[in-house]
């Protein structure tokens, strides 16, 4: 009886000590995330950064509300109106342009690096995973991207651009240029592959979203010629004041916001060494914008108007933003400090050149996308190093080089584009409204509808 009872107290001490861990331990691992059954990546992961890129695409599509606000408060009340549904009615066609045949052009199987020419009017059916992410996820994501593109032209036009016209630029900006320099950099095209340096590097998008947005914008408003008033008889600039500095101010502060999705979620992941790479992103960004705002209001308070001028500063915080865009991920803070010092001197002397060009530009969307889009671009070949977080490139002459070619032949393709595209749309439909329709005001009579009815205004 007694061995009996020994054998019994120890097959439970054996059940204890060794097959219960066991059956733990197989339990655990049936329950881990670690692998998909197909081999796939760790589910909790691809969740997590689903979760993220979704959230921060979520941020650069209320960008579209900040670029509403700084417009219309920067423009006159009598074109409100116009200037919101313009910014609503890009976003409305870059969805449809960008689903039917921007996402194709831009991320579809390469045509020698030139052109995307797979995944026409995207679905879920039978796709895969694109940088770790669901299909939708991803596009998504892009499809903010080249909203912004399109946005970026409409403040350079304002105030005189038919709204029929607008509706037609936007959806070729967003179905056909954009998507197609886009592809050269971000879709594995020729740039991107460039056996110069580490090939075209731009994080998020100084070059592909906002130098292309600049270019465009310049040529429109070249060939649209200045408002009404703008210059005088003598050819000197006359001021035409904004008529809400509240909505310009609250824009910019949207925009800033919106820029966090806009940087950060360009690494389109959070888990691992993406954690720290997205923190010194959001901080670089940060950190530009800020220099950008301090240096924009110094050199127009000591050197241009004598005053601290508030749309100075509100633009240069955008310069700082848009410059260290593309190299937000390759530099260190240090660095971003004097990338946005530089954009917000270039974001206010960019203006006055413009005024000498007699180029009329009502928000200034030319020296902040255009001119900051190329220096941010090649920021990132002076001042990229090994030593930040990501340690992917290191500036150097080769890089400079290397993106110095990319800024030439993206400015090429928009040029060329932007000049056959108004220009058509001029000939045979009509960019500019008329005298009346200007001076009245484009709600009236391009709408039907004032922003401030008269009752109000009393």
């Amino acid at each position: 009886m007694l061995d009996k009872e020994r054998f019994a107290m120890r097959a439970v001490k054996w059940m204890r000590w060794v097959l219960l861990p066991a059956v733990v331990v197989i339990v655990l691992a049936q329950a881990a995330p670690a692998l998909a059954s197909d081999g796939g990546p760790d589910p909790l992961i691809r969740g997590l950064n689903t979760v993220w890129v979704l959230i921060t695409a979520f941020l650069v599509f209320w960008m579209q509300a900040g670029f509403a606000f700084v417009e219309a408060g920067l423009t006159r009340a009598k074109n409100t109106t116009n200037i919101l549904f313009k910014n609503l009615i890009d976003f409305v066609f870059a969805t449809l342009a960008f689903w039917v045949i921007g996402y194709a052009f831009m991320f579809g199987s390469t045509a020698g690096g030139w052109i995307g020419t797979t995944g026409f009017f995207v679905s879920p059916a039978g796709a895969q995973d694109v940088a770790g992410l669901p299909l939708m996820a991803f596009w998504l994501f892009q499809l903010v991207f080249a909203g912004t593109a399109a946005t970026i032209v409409s403040g350079a036009m304002a105030e005189r651009t038919k709204f029929s016209a607008y509706l037609l630029y936007s959806f070729f900006i967003s179905a056909f240029i954009y998507p197609i320099s886009g592809h050269w950099i971000w879709g594995g095209g020729w740039l991107a592959t460039l056996p110069i340096g580490a090939g075209f590097k731009d994080f998020a998008g100084s070059t592909v979203v906002h130098s292309v947005g600049g270019w465009l914008a310049l040529i429109g408003a070249i060939l649209l010629g200045p408002r009404l008033g703008r210059f005088g008889s003598d050819g000197k600039p006359k001021a035409i004041p904004g008529h809400s500095i509240s909505m310009a101010v609250l824009g910019v502060f949207i925009l800033w916001l919106g820029w966090f999705g806009f940087n950060p979620g360009s690494q389109l992941a959070a888990d691992g060494l993406n954690a720290d790479i997205i923190s010194l992103v959001a901080v670089n960004t940060n950190i530009a914008a800020a220099a950008g705002a301090i240096s924009a209001m110094v050199v127009v308070w000591l050197f241009i108007s004598k005053k601290p001028d508030l749309p100075a500063a509100l633009n240069g915080t955008l310069a700082g933003l848009v410059a260290i865009t593309a190299p937000c991920a390759f530099v260190t803070p240090a660095a971003s400090v004097v990338i946005g010092l530089v954009a917000g001197v270039i974001g206010a002397y960019g203006a006055l050149l413009l005024e000498k060009l007699k180029v009329d530009d009502p928000v200034g969307a030319v020296p902040v996308h255009l001119m900051n889009g190329v220096w941010g671009t090649l920021a990132l070949g002076i001042f990229a190093t090994e030593n930040g977080v990501s340690g992917l490139i290191a500036g150097s002459a080769e890089q400079l080089l290397a993106q110095t070619i990319g800024i030439l032949a993206v400015s090429a393709w928009c040029l060329l584009c932007g000049m056959v595209l108004f220009a058509t749309i001029k000939a045979f439909h009509g960019l500019r409204v008329s005298r009346e329709e200007e001076t009245q005001g484009l709600d009236i009579l391009e709408h039907g509808a004032q922003a401030y009815p008269g009752d109000v205004l009393v």
